[in-house]
């Protein structure tokens, strides 16, 4: 019953939304809300905007994006910001074809679905109404009914501008049905609906001989003729075509650069003039955004031929790149898993890390900073500290290369090879070894890399496979301390008693005798030394964390031990380096004794209770672990 009484609650819903009403009343409504009569790019960019504009590190971030599309951040914000937005405040752009250009498997019509969707729910809202001449085929702006000559006046009293001039079809029913009174003209609330063909339209090129112009621009409505007599009557004419039925809002170009010349010949006018010609009509108006999508190579091979220039003139192109940070790379490949059939099978932790690190590898250049291999760019990009770099080390890397991420391997072919495994072998759960396997064997299979390319290729899987072996390795470490915090923190307070003493040139006192020592500087050393704190800095590293310490108690905050982020990872590397012979005899003994075995069970459950392992997962990385240590 819950079913039938949501799909009852959907359609009451949409019930309430419509509107019908004359042109007065329809009038009054832009009276109180001018923003009725937005154009089709106004509506785009204010359905994005009202999901909320967010800014992070000088870098705008956009709601509406953030479950769908991962690390495109500085592409979204160009697009937004460089296109709709400008375009909204009618500035020349809105007269230029939107084009997003990149790599097979890059988020390009992902994107566009997204806009599709976003515009069907915005015109649901208030903010987002779109009212239309009732029984238009091309759900006409009702203001077109203004007649040229008064709409100077009008728009200043209205607060509008005022675009463009009635479909053939209303300037016959507005003869024939209403006598000419514009006031009397019948208005309705609409909804964009791809399904429903109102407001979006989709061209997908086809074979160019069979293919039809009218799928853009309507027909001629043969079984009418004789009724009406005129090939140029607009009731012998379909407006049915993709340009008539996105008025209002946008139209999707699909693989646009595969169409036929004589197909995008009529966008020329459409975009500069904002009409377009059909039958024999005078020119007809149409507001719409146009948004298409093509890859690298065929972009190149239509701007090499000097026949395109008009319609390259009129584009604007948008680069659309490859993800290059790892942690954005596993949410789009997790979202994928979620949408197919194989989200039952449980991924062990660091799974996708792994094919991230090999993804994003493929797809970064070298840069030319001296010392700055892939691997370090991969982690500053990532967001990750990485000494002897700052943040304008990481600016000037983003701008090296304008083509950086337009190749490399795609997030299709990952998770292909993952469905590969995992079908395969029937697993009930996959871990960073069978997503590796699986990668490095896929290669041989791949149909457009080339030999010197899969030699690159198996060395950035041996990459991801050792930087998995680090992370493995503090996963079962830090499981072994179950009581890690309190280890933590014992040694992290031992820690400040001797550097508060060591700078202040006094004696600590030992908790048990209360007898007075010096600071234990192998104790301090061997803290410092596990993040590179050399003899000559470790004054000037204790002095900072004492300053550290200073300012917090000045604020009334506490210091504690993730206060500051290197000294917490000396000290859990310090705990790590001292428990390493623990964990291998634990983790490598056939016979384990009875508090072997108890220790075993209580870090499976641990890695099962705290870090998102199975059981069998759980037991094959203490396995893997412990053969990594006793090599």
């Amino acid at each position: 019953m819950d079913i039938f009484k949501r799909i009852a609650e959907h359609r009451t819903e949409k019930e309430q939304l419509a509107w019908t009403g004359t042109f007065v009343e329809y009038i009054d409504l832009i009276r109180k809300q001018p923003s009725l009569a937005m154009t089709a790019h106004s509506r785009v960019y204010e359905m994005i905007a009202s999901h909320g504009i967010t800014e992070q590190g000088g870098q705008r971030r956009y709601k509406f994006f953030e479950n769908d599309i991962f690390g495109l951040d500085r592409t979204l914000e160009k697009l937004v910001e460089e296109y709709f937005h400008s375009a909204a405040r009618r500035l020349d752009v809105r007269k230029r074809i939107l084009l997003l250009m990149g790599p097979v498997s890059g988020g390009k019509s992902t994107l566009v679905t997204l806009l599709k969707r976003g515009l069907e729910q915005f015109s649901r809202t208030d903010l987002g109404a779109v009212y239309a001449i009732k029984g238009c085929p091309m759900h006409e702006e009702p203001l077109h009914l203004i007649p040229n000559e008064l709409r100077p006046d009008i728009e200043k009293e209205l607060g509008v501008r005022i675009e463009g001039t009635l479909c053939p079809s209303c300037q016959m029913r507005l003869q024939t049905e209403y006598d000419g009174k514009i006031e009397d003209v019948q208005v309705e609330r609409v909804l964009i609906s791809e399904e429903q063909r109102v407001g979006i339209g989709t061209f997908s090129p086809s074979d160019p001989k069979s293919q039809d112009i009218a799928d853009l621009t309507g027909s001629i409505d043969f079984s009418t003729i004789t009724e009406f007599g005129s090939e140029s009557d607009p009731r012998a004419y379909r407006f049915d075509g993709e340009l008539n039925k996105a008025n209002r809002g946008m139209m999707e170009f699909q693989e646009m650069l595969k169409c036929d010349e004589k197909f995008l010949w009529n966008l020329l006018s459409l975009t500069q003039e904002g009409n377009f010609k059909a039958g024999r009509f005078a020119l007809i108006s149409a507001d719409e955004l146009i948004v298409a999508h093509t890859n690298e190579s065929e972009y190149k091979a239509f701007i090499a031929n000097k026949k395109n220039e008009a319609l390259q003139s009129r584009m604007i192109v948008m680069p659309v790149p490859y993800n290059l940070r790892v942690s954005d790379e596993e949410k789009i490949y997790s979202k994928l898993i979620k949408q197919s059939d194989m989200s039952h099978i449980h991924i062990a932790p660091h799974s996708l890390k792994a094919a991230a690190i090999f993804s994003i590898l493929t797809r970064l250049k070298e840069s030319k900073k001296q010392g700055m291999d892939l691997l370090k760019k991969m982690k500053m990009y990532d967001g990750e500290a990485v000494e002897g770099y700052k943040e304008a080390d990481l600016k000037e890397m983003q701008n090296e290369y304008s083509e950086e991420g337009m190749t490399g391997i795609d997030p299709r072919y990952v998770i292909n090879r993952i469905s590969s495994a995992l079908i395969r072998h029937d697993l009930q759960c996959i871990n960073a070894l069978d997503v590796l396997r699986a990668l490095k064997d896929g290669l041989d299979q791949h149909p457009s890399i080339t030999k010197e390319e899969r030699e690159r290729f198996l060395n950035f899987i041996s990459v991801a496979r050792k930087e998995y072996d680090e992370l493995a390795k503090k996963e079962v470490q830090k499981a072994f301390v179950y009581s890690f915090e309190e280890s933590a923190k014992t040694l992290f307070n031992n820690y400040l008693d001797n550097i508060e003493s060591y700078c202040n040139w006094t004696k600590i006192k030992d908790p048990l005798t209360g007898e007075e020592m010096d600071p234990d500087e192998r104790l301090m050393r061997s803290i410092e030394e596990q993040i590179g704190i050399s003899e000559n800095a470790k004054k000037a590293f204790r002095e900072e964390i004492l300053i550290r310490i200073s300012s917090y108690s000045r604020k009334g905050r506490k210091f504690e031990y993730s206060s500051h982020e290197r000294l917490r990872e000396a000290i859990e590397k310090k705990l790590f380096a001292d428990l390493k012979d623990i964990v291998k005899i634990t983790t490598s003994t056939k016979t384990p004794d009875e508090t072997q075995l108890k220790r075993v069970n209580e870090v499976t459950k641990q890695l099962i209770d705290e870090h998102g392992y199975c059981p069998v997962c759980a037991n094959e990385l203490l396995r893997y672990v412990g053969s990594l240590l006793n090599r």
